[in-house]
């Protein structure tokens, strides 16, 4: 083979275009206009904000707008499809669960269980309903397919429960004992206990992400905000009212605002929950106490169990909009939507009834005896891809 060998300054010459080719090909100047093989101005590269990371292992938002986008009506996940539909209702003065037929409203099945039952709460992955036997200090398991209840499962001062986004734990509300408790979430075995200084901690909300929640202390009139993956509890605040007792929590579809309902400060209190700032109040009626997320995103109803009336907030407005009075009274408590949005659940804590409530209109439907003491009803199955606990807060 010739080898060709070129003069130096050619050489020099063709590295120098060499080079000069490269230069054009990259970033280029900002001076350039046109892209290479085209008369087409080049098109400028848009900057991508980061997403912060959420929680691991949670499964990702279906809008990152909506945090219950996967919550329409009738969006039943295949876990849940064929269950029949049913009302769940803990009486914690009988220690039974009645069971509601919601296309007949009468009752179809008392479900013996423990020692003052106060919730009943959808698993992680749907599968399972568990009954809050709270001082009977054990957990039952119902079947929703069946109905049928299984063995009670050991745990102490189960007041309330709720399950982490990303499914790994549950987080038993331990009322009396002042703990937060982390456990497996299907054997409940202990995984973490978590002592506070609050008394009474019992209801909770997660953030969008997930790396949060903030649950209500109601016995002290305050709040805690907990790091979920770290499991520790990274703030706590008075609630500024003299006497406060909050309930129940819920995040705003957007994720920025968290609602706490109080039963003596008889309204609302509003905060953001990544500032953790101090809440304002929102007045809605005597002993506001439950918060239910309509089907389509737009609207809250809060149940005000002191005075027998459902008051209606509406996000987009951010205000309220609508009260609805029970015709007869009552003390409307904990709750939950059926599965078509239609109708509002709600029990009757003090009357031994359970109410349904049109949520189009707010007529009642139907009016249903039921146990001593009904308190954290559950309608199942509901839309959703997983279950953060409480009566049914999905994902």
């Amino acid at each position: 083979m010739t080898t060709i060998r070129l003069p130096r300054k050619a050489t020099a010459l063709l590295a120098g275009l060499a080079l000069a080719a490269l230069a054009g090909c990259g970033a280029g100047d900002k001076g350039a206009t046109e892209a290479l093989g085209s008369k087409e101005p080049a098109r400028p590269v848009k900057a991508v904000p980061a997403v912060p990371p959420g929680l691991a292992g949670m499964p990702p938002l279906l809008d990152p707008n909506d945090v219950y986008a996967a919550d329409r009506p009738n969006q039943l996940s295949p876990v849940v499809k064929d269950f029949p539909s049913r009302v769940y209702v803990p009486n914690t003065g009988s220690n039974t669960v009645s069971v509601i037929d919601p296309a007949t409203y009468t009752v179809i099945d008392t479900i013996p269980v423990g020692v003052q039952p106060q919730h009943v709460v959808p698993s992680w992955d749907m599968k399972t309903l568990w009954v809050n036997n709270n001082r009977g200090h054990t957990l039952t398991p119902i079947n929703p397919a069946t109905g049928e209840a299984g063995a009670p499962v050991e745990v102490h001062d189960p007041y309330n429960l709720y399950f982490t986004p990303n499914g790994k734990y549950a987080v038993v509300m331990a009322s009396m004992d002042r703990e937060l408790v982390f456990r497996d979430p299907h054997t409940m075995n202990r995984v973490k206990t978590v002592p506070v200084t609050c008394a009474g901690v019992n209801h909770a909300d997660f953030s969008a992400d997930g790396r949060y929640f903030i649950v209500s202390c109601e016995f002290s009139g305050e709040l805690l905000k907990v790091d979920t993956e770290k499991m520790e509890v990274i703030g706590q605040q008075k609630l500024p009212f003299e006497g406060a007792m909050p309930q129940d929590v819920k995040v705003s579809p957007d994720g920025k605002t968290f609602y706490v309902a109080d039963m003596m400060a008889h309204g609302m209190w509003v905060l953001g929950g990544d500032a953790f700032d101090v809440p304002k109040l929102l007045p809605t009626g005597k002993g506001c106490h439950g918060l239910y997320v309509s089907r389509d995103s737009r609207e809250m109803y809060v149940s005000n169990r002191g005075e027998g009336s459902i008051s209606v907030f509406d996000f987009t407005q951010n205000k309220l909009t609508k009260k609805w009075e029970l015709p007869d009274g009552g003390s409307p408590d904990m709750g939950g939507v059926s599965a078509d949005g239609k109708v509002l659940w709600l029990s009757g804590r003090y009357n031994g009834e359970v109410y349904a409530i049109d949520t189009t209109s707010g007529r009642q439907l139907a009016k249903i005896k039921v146990g001593g003491g009904p308190h954290g009803l559950a309608v199942y199955p509901q839309p959703g891809r997983y279950s953060l606990g409480h009566t049914g807060i999905f994902r």
